[in-house]
């Protein structure tokens, strides 16, 4: 593969290439994770510096929480949080904004982020996808069932509970926003995917997904896995705090590596970059 490209960088993908790394950064109050750590743009942009350090490939900024049941955070306030670390940390390194909202992704474009991480598969806001073609940024696609104030996952009787083969009702999704990307003029060589672990998924979908990274991978655009610190890794490990769940988490980063995934989303950046390195030597050897 040529590469994932992202404003004026590509970022080498797929065979023969080592997995990328996503560190999280989420500078909002309520996070399922980490919400309130990073309280101050000082905080974000320290841990940013840190997360470089460990060996992370790419920061993701975000302003708004997606857990079940958050509630929704307008535009100035996203910007508020995001656009101050963005634009300090972008001279560093490859930034991404974590968001639904075309114009938080503009200003953050603007103030020098490269990627757009959103979590609706460019869904939310019409006028997404043509802030990513119009500003040749890298977009990431992310498929889920509900908006996170409305996150009913665990209702079995939802109507849009899935019947059929979640691994084929993801990959068809994401395979239908790529054709909306490129309708809207995305570069496809910009396009890179998530099948949204924990959104709207319960514990065997989650893990029939991430043991089904190459049939997503086969759609021809890197794979992001975000399986870090997830409620799912937490039930088969019988671990409640989420801080608690980074060895479930670096397993399940190592199996979605071997596996095809092209870009890891993690919030314990040292534990998961030595983790890669070492699929990366395996698979040199």
């Amino acid at each position: 593969m040529s590469g994932w490209r992202v404003r004026d960088r590509v970022l080498p993908w797929g065979e023969g290439h080592p997995t990328l790394l996503m560190a999280v950064l989420n500078a909002t109050p309520d996070s399922f994770s980490d919400g309130g750590a990073l309280a101050d743009h000082d905080s974000v942009v320290a841990a940013g510096q840190r997360a470089l350090a460990d060996g992370a490939a790419i920061l993701d900024v975000g302003g708004e929480s997606t857990r079940p049941g958050a509630a929704r955070i307008d535009v100035a306030a996203q910007l508020a949080r995001t656009l101050e670390p963005v634009r300090r940390l972008a001279p560093a390194g490859i930034v991404s904004i974590d968001t639904t909202r075309a114009a938080v992704a503009s200003a953050a474009l603007e103030a020098g982020a490269a990627i757009v991480n959103d979590v609706s598969g460019a869904t939310e806001d019409p006028a997404m996808l043509e802030t990513v073609a119009r500003t040749g940024a890298g977009v990431v696609l992310m498929h889920r069932r509900f908006a996170p104030d409305e996150d009913r996952w665990s209702t079995e009787r939802d109507p849009r509970r899935p019947t059929s083969d979640v691994v084929e009702e993801v990959r068809d999704w994401l395979a239908g926003r790529i054709e909306a990307a490129e309708r809207a003029g995305v570069d496809r060589a910009s396009i890179a995917v998530d099948p949204g672990l924990g959104f709207g998924k319960d514990v065997g979908q989650n893990l029939r997904l991430l043991a089904a990274v190459d049939r997503l991978a086969a759609l021809g655009v890197p794979v992001l896995v975000g399986a870090s610190r997830k409620s799912f890794l937490g039930a088969v490990c019988g671990v409640e705090h989420p801080a608690e769940r980074d060895a479930a988490s670096v397993a399940a980063a190592v199996i979605a590596a071997g596996r095809g995934a092209a870009i890891i989303r993690a919030h314990a950046v040292s534990m998961h970059a030595h983790a890669l390195r070492t699929v990366g030597a395996v698979r040199r050897a």
